[in-house]
């Protein structure tokens, strides 16, 4: 486990760009005054693909969706799509259509008149009849099909957000913009709606780039992950690549939950913890180290006969599936288990001394220093 092969961003230039890409950025830097929000970045979105850009307020990520749509354009470098140019063309001419997270939906309107809009401006004039056919289409695809004559304020917020899906599929774009569609509905019907935008997506065989901050969401709905931090891509990869194996602390941090573990790193990969506790792992990098360990990887046990580290429990909390343990170390602080519930030998209450064991292979190591890399 050596610092210099799990330390760095394996991928900050972004996949290589070629014309199966929907969506590129090349060399992408976008300033508002002294104020860099995307800074110099390569990006390559494959066609069909469902990828997700997250990361945290601030990071670049909604400015990069918004130069893709044409509301913003790049200060430096390009932005193409379907391998053309897309500096100053605006967006009413582009082959993208964006859902934002409030719907932005007439409420004058019914349903199918909010679907059929943008079919309705556009030169020159599409046929009544194709244009209901089209509308009535969209419609089904999002199961929405006997809601037609509905009003907006009938519909529930499920409901809404799928006439906003239906009106920009409706005009067949190349790429759909997705801007945090999901944060306005509650957990349940988040959920279902990860699922509907899972099957609308294979059912359209179109490109669907959707910017959100949840990590869940992220991992849950996507084919490929894209964490942007301080306007810059720390890394790209499947949602399990960059769970299991995360390119720098930063990722590690925002990409689920962990530990952390600070040690140092002696000659013969010995990994030493501050309690003098001796962890193999391997490689040949010395010096001072942080590791992260994801909760799940940590087994509790009720006897503190036999290798790990001994610990006292501090909090408990059910999660229906799962228990959370807060755990304190020996000289070590607070971690943080996830155990399954069903396992009768990881039970344990607030006061009771605990062993936490777990393979070394599951720590990730960065050289010190770098938490916010």
């Amino acid at each position: 486990m050596a610092l210099a092969n799990v330390h760095g961003t394996s991928s900050a230039k972004g996949p290589a760009i070629d014309l199966s890409n929907d969506i590129e950025f090349r060399a992408v830097t976008k300033r508002y005054g002294a104020v860099t929000a995307v800074a110099g970045i390569d990006l390559a979105v494959p066609k069909g693909a469902f990828v997700a850009l997250l990361g945290p307020s601030g990071c670049g990520k909604t400015t990069c969706l918004r130069m893709i749509g044409g509301f913003e354009q790049p200060t430096e470098g390009i932005v193409l799509i379907e391998n053309r140019p897309m500096n100053g063309v605006p967006p009413y001419q582009r082959p993208v259509n964006m859902v934002f997270q409030h719907y932005a939906l007439f409420p004058h309107l019914d349903v199918l008149a909010n679907v059929s809009y943008g079919l309705r401006q556009m030169r020159p004039a599409i046929a009544r009849a194709e244009i209901l056919r089209r509308s009535e289409e969209a419609l089904e695809l999002v199961r929405l099909g006997g809601y037609a004559k509905r009003r907006i304020h009938e519909l529930s917020g499920g409901q809404q957000q799928r006439v906003a899906l239906a009106r920009a599929i409706v005009n067949r774009p190349a790429v759909l913009l997705l801007d945090e569609p999901l944060a306005a509905l509650d957990r349940k019907l988040r959920t279902a709606m990860q699922f509907e935008l899972q099957t609308l997506q294979r059912e359209l065989g179109i490109t669907f780039l959707l910017v959100t901050h949840d990590q869940e969401e992220a991992l849950s709905m996507s084919d490929f992950v894209c964490v942007m931090h301080a306007g810059r891509v720390a890394q790209t990869g499947t949602p399990r690549e960059v769970y299991d194996a995360p390119a720098s602390l930063f990722v590690a941090d925002f990409v689920g939950k962990t530990n952390h573990i600070a040690g140092v790193v002696e000659p013969g990969g010995v990994f030493r913890l501050a309690n003098g506790a001796a962890l193999a792992a391997g490689g040949s990098a010395t010096g001072s180290a942080a590791a992260v360990l994801r909760p799940e990887a940590i087994r509790l046990h009720p006897d503190l006969q036999g290798e790990g580290l001994a610990g006292t429990v501090t909090h408990r909390i059910f999660l229906g599936s799962t228990v959370e343990y807060a755990v304190a170390a020996d000289g070590l602080g607070e971690f943080l288990v996830t155990a399954d519930r069903g396992k009768t030998d990881q039970t344990a209450a607030p006061g009771d001394r605990v062993r936490l064991s777990f393979d070394p292979a599951a720590l990730h190591l960065f050289p010190a220093g770098t938490a916010q890399s």
